[in-house]
């Protein structure tokens, strides 16, 4: 009883202390960096606008100038490359193909890369040598731009909707310094539940700002940035992604320079990607 009432005094003494020992500090509502006020949706209307944007997407045929960039993504040291301007093929369900030209010469091919289904192809015409391999093999060259692989341009720049068989949960990430709304993927995986991927949401848009994939430990394989959406032939599509892969080594900004969706002029031939005569081959296992 003693120690109850000693504390009792003590209490009543710090509240009856001196304003001096007292401060007030302003702290800003959510979402208020920015001073606009946040949209509000459900996970079902979050996936509902993935579906806006990936449905209608059957192939597409893009120009865009792409600047690459190399090292320590999350801290260290980053060696930037010329920009390159480039051709991006897509078709679904998984075919692409990326062609890179000359940043001097623009009729000269630097690169040509095609990944169909598991299998890639990545073409140097300067080195007259051609790799292939599973887009799952690991990177095995000391230059990280040789590590490029198509697949990793299919993953960005096509924002899929959650398969039926993926399990979807949504969090509200808003504070003072951010607004946003994250959609996570889990997977089913030997009995047990793995982040997959996540999609996140400008609140004050509701548009796509960012996408994660994931590895089945949680490691971040690659993270993709998009900004300043833009209606193409009233489909919209950001006209800057920035793919960051940070156990790769490297990130790609991509700038649309123009974009075709669902063009009638590509099918099988553009997809067709046969050894070029003398080329070395390299497999990649």
């Amino acid at each position: 009883m003693a120690r109850a009432a000693a504390a009792l005094v003590l209490l009543a003494a710090a509240l009856a202390a001196p304003a001096c020992l007292v401060r007030h500090r302003t702290v800003p509502g959510p979402g208020k960096v920015e001073n606009r006020p946040l949209l509000t949706a459900s996970k079902d209307e979050l996936i509902a606008r993935i579906h806006q944007v990936s449905d209608p997407v059957q192939s597409f045929n893009m120009r865009a100038d792409m600047s690459p960039s190399t090292g320590a993504l999350y801290g260290g040291e980053l060696t930037d490359y010329a920009t390159v301007r480039a051709y991006v093929l897509f078709r679904r369900p998984d075919q692409i193909r990326v062609i890179g030209l000359d940043p001097v010469v623009h009729s000269k091919t630097i690169f040509d890369m095609i990944s169909l289904g598991s299998l890639f192809k990545v073409y140097i015409p300067s080195r007259n040598v051609l790799y292939l391999g599973n887009n799952d093999a690991p990177p095995s060259s000391k230059n990280k731009l040789e590590n490029l692989r198509p697949a990793a341009f299919l993953t960005s720049l096509v924002i899929a909707p959650p398969s039926p068989s993926d399990h979807t949960v949504l969090e509200d990430d808003t504070d003072e310094t951010k607004a946003v709304y994250i959609v996570f993927m889990l997977q089913e995986d030997r009995g047990q539940l793995r982040l997959a991927r996540a999609v996140y949401f400008d609140r004050y848009t509701l548009s796509i700002a960012r996408q994660k994939t994931f590895d089945e430990s949680g490691g971040v394989i690659s993270e993709t940035r998009y900004s300043d959406w833009k209606d193409y032939d009233r489909i919209s599509y950001p006209s800057t992604v920035v793919i960051r892969r940070p156990k790769d080594g490297y990130e790609v900004t991509i700038a649309v320079v123009s974009v075709r969706f669902n063009p009638a002029d590509l099918g099988d031939p553009q997809f067709v990607f046969d050894q070029p005569q003398g080329a070395k081959l390299i497999e990649i296992k």
